[in-house]
């Protein structure tokens, strides 16, 4: 079972950790556990009892009113509210709690629906990569176990790889070279832009994760692409990233990089002039769509 600080639970319900103290104190709503050298910490039922709480609470429910509830009162309404509110963060929050209870079914519910309702493009722009991003720094600090991590992105994964198989390249737009560096193998993002570039017409070559170096170079002298696109997550990490991305350019300068990923979040590199940082992927959306294609 994971533990949460208080600051994690801020992190993904969006209420403020002295509010969470407040209704601790005045509503009894959690019970904090302590290490043994005294630190509080929360479990999963308290993380799911802030999520339903928070978002009731968001929806109009009186905190009052919410301490009243039973559990099985409160979530029932958390299932009523989410299936027929269409708001973003109310689907987020949906997801969150998906993600800590391990249900599959309720997860595809929710992704399947939005793309019913808004569109698969739309449904990874502003519910699951934003969902992803919320919880992105509790992977990073082990917040989130392993399991959680794997549970989520394979759902996703295969929805995306689903979704690139449906666009048909038919010729023409520009030739994008797609890969992870050796070791990291976090791709979500990596799959949603093949599936954005070959939505909009463009040539995809699809390396994936944990890409050797000696692949990366025998595949580009083959086939010569205009861009090269990578994603940082895990590795290489911290005063590595921008010998890297230097060596990067370096190795192919006749090509356009471009680099995201949590590791380049806010960050400034001296890079060479080849290589572009984009920290979101409405930021590569949009550059995508500045590029000539042969679909609109």
């Amino acid at each position: 079972m994971s533990k949460y600080s208080i600051k994690d639970l801020e992190q993904l319900s969006g209420i403020k950790a002295h509010t969470v103290r407040i209704w601790e104190q005045r509503y009894k709503l959690l019970n904090p556990k302590r290490t043994e050298t005294n630190i509080r910490y929360y479990d999963d039922d308290d993380l799911k009892l802030i999520l339903n709480v928070a978002l009731l609470n968001e929806n109009g429910l009186k905190i009052s009113k919410i301490a009243k509830m039973t559990l099985d009162e409160m979530k029932a309404e958390v299932l009523h509210l989410t299936d027929r509110s269409f708001a973003y963060d109310d689907q987020i929050h949906s997801m969150v709690i998906a993600m800590v209870e391990l249900n599959e079914e309720r997860f595809e519910k929710i992704i399947s629906t939005n793309i019913l309702k808004i569109g698969f493009e739309q449904t990874m722009l502003n519910i699951i990569y934003p969902f992803l991003s919320k919880i992105g720094i509790l992977w990073q600090t082990g917040s989130i176990h392993p399991g959680q991590e794997h549970f989520i992105s394979n759902l996703v994964r295969q929805k995306l790889i689903v979704a690139i198989d449906g666009q048909v390249y038919t010729g023409g737009g520009k030739k994008f070279l797609l890969f992870l560096p050796e070791e990291e193998l976090h791709e979500i993002s990596l799959l949603f832009t093949s599936y954005l570039l070959k939505l909009y017409g463009h040539k995809v070559i699809y390396l994936g994760q944990n890409t050797p170096n000696e692949d990366l170079n025998s595949v580009y002298k083959a086939h010569n692409p205009d861009f090269l696109v990578t994603a940082i997550t895990t590795n290489p990490s911290g005063e590595n990233v921008e010998p890297y991305l230097q060596s990067l350019g370096k190795r192919f300068p006749k090509s356009k990089i471009i680099a995201s990923g949590y590791q380049i979040l806010g960050q400034k590199y001296n890079l060479p002039s080849n290589i572009q940082l984009m920290e979101y992927l409405k930021e590569i959306k949009e550059y995508i769509l500045l590029l000539p294609s042969t679909s609109t």
